[in-house]
């Protein structure tokens, strides 16, 4: 149940909505609760919606849940569909820095799509009422109903739709999908999800639907057993990438190997990549794959299509590289969020960057994978800097530092996310690497603080960087897993 904190009521105007959202405490600080066995799949978020009218049911969607990577794929998709000349709904979760980014439409003549500021706040007021009125309310179904509201009124030709927390019971399972996606599994939510891929698959495959595509990424061997069990009993037909589609290539360059639709994108085709990194070869693959599938329903999403939304799309905080260039240091940003991520991501440091010296900024929620995640890229660095982000479970930077020493590494600790960023600036020198990781929301910060201080930096002689102003905290929304 939902319980707003005291405070003076919301008004109309946007900031009062969003103050107003985040005044209210929801369950997913306490996501057992969500994740009882005898809880019926999504009916608190269907309830709510069939009270709207149920909006969901207007459009269609491509359907992505996973632990790494079902953002990007889902953007892949978005772009893809946008380049076919579709009207695309987009809903993903978490925000880097606006909470507008979680719903947008996307159109050929708009690539940002996000809702305006008066249409978020409307929606918002119209739905209110309905928020206390509906038992067994979770925060995130809240902005998933406005999402969906949203993409109706705007009569989107499809939603690409990212899952929160799980699948099975999350809120966004009560779409109707053309396709449903599955990215590359790991042990993330552990405490909700299960401590086993098997278990983790289980919940994940929770979003398969009967008779409707599915496309899973590679998986180790018991996760796709479990996969492919879910599919046969939902009677899915199961695309595995590395099986049915397989590709390989480079950095931001896709060589397709084998293709079970010559008519769409042929064996041999070699496609360019917006988004940097080898692990999103898989990605690409994997979006591929569920443009492929969704033709069967528009006929326009094309290879040529397919290809240019691969090339083409944006999606900030993923190995984005905010300073570059001779005389500088590179400052690099990534939403590494797990201990598989934090793998990906020190494997990218070393293939993608020539550096020498890392400054390395980390902040992550406690209930992370904090020891994996510090093995894996701790060691390239030569200054760790140490801090807590909004997240209302982001761990402290004693609590980081304490670790790190058991760990065998040292680092210094911040007052937070900016003056993690002016110290790790302070003392990188032209040719080394500062790189800020951990989840969104310290990518998030520091997106925030470079708007301020990045183009003062950039002049020959770089200030040491302002404080930001200090903003929301962002509740758990189920992005990450």
């Amino acid at each position: 149940m939902l319980i707003a904190e005291d405070g003076p009521p919301a008004s109309g105007d946007y900031e009062d909505v969003i103050a107003a959202l985040y005044r209210l405490v929801w369950v997913e600080k306490m996501p057992v609760h969500l994740y009882q066995v005898d809880r019926t799949a999504a009916a608190p978020a269907d309830a709510l919606l069939r009270a709207l009218g149920s909006p969901h049911r207007r459009f269609t969607a491509v359907h992505v849940a996973g632990t790494k990577g079902k953002g990007s794929v889902s953007a892949m998709c978005a772009a893809g569909l946008r380049a076919a000349g579709l009207r695309v709904g987009f809903y993903t979760s978490p925000h880097l820095q606006d909470f507008r980014e979680r719903i947008r439409v996307l159109t050929p003549d708009d690539g940002d799509g996000r809702i305006g500021e008066a249409a978020f706040a409307a929606l918002y007021r119209e739905i209110e009422p309905l928020i206390a009125a509906t038992p067994g309310l979770t925060w995130f179904e809240i902005p998933t109903a406005l999402a969906f509201l949203h993409f109706a009124r705007q009569a989107v030709d499809v939603a690409v739709v990212e899952a929160g927390v799980g699948g099975r019971l999350d809120a966004t399972n009560v779409v109707s999908p053309l396709v449903s996606v599955i990215t590359t599994l790991g042990l993330d939510h552990v405490d909700v999800l299960g401590s086993t891929l098997e278990e983790i698959a289980g919940e994940k495959g929770g979003i398969l639907k009967p008779g409707v595509p599915a496309v899973t990424a590679p998986q180790p061997a018991a996760a796709l057993a479990r996969l492919e069990a879910i599919a046969a009993r939902q009677g899915c037909p199961l695309t595995v990438v590395g099986r049915d589609w397989r590709a390989g290539g480079g950095s931001r360059r896709l060589r397709v190997e084998r293709s079970p639709d010559p008519a769409f994108v042929p064996a041999g085709a070699e496609l360019p990549l917006a988004l940097r990194g080898e692990h999103q070869l898989v990605n690409a693959t994997v979006a591929l794959a569920a443009l492929g599938a969704a033709r069967r329903r528009f006929p326009g999403v094309t290879g040529a299509a397919a290809a240019r939304g691969l090339a083409t799309v944006e999606w900030k905080g993923r190995l984005q590289t905010l300073l570059a260039g001779p005389g500088r240091p590179t400052l690099v940003v990534d939403c590494a969020h797990c201990g598989t991520s934090a793998e990906m991501l020190a494997a990218e440091l070393r293939r993608e960057w020539s550096f020498a010296r890392l400054h390395l900024i980390f902040s992550v929620p406690a209930d992370k994978e904090l020891a994996r995640m510090m093995r894996a890229l701790f060691p390239l660095a030569d200054t760790i800097v140490l801090t807590a982000n909004r997240h209302p479970r982001a761990a402290t930077a004693a609590e980081l530092l304490a670790l790190a020493r058991e760990l065998g590494f040292d680092g210094v600790a911040a007052a937070g996310v900016p003056d993690a960023l002016d110290r790790a600036l302070a003392i990188a020198a032209p040719g080394d690497l500062v790189c800020a990781t951990g989840d969104t929301s310290v990518v998030g910060e520091v997106l925030d603080a470079w708007e301020l201080v990045g183009p003062a930096y950039t002049a020959a002689s770089p200030p040491r960087a302002p404080r930001t102003p200090s903003l929301p905290s962002q509740p758990e929304t189920g992005g990450g897993g």
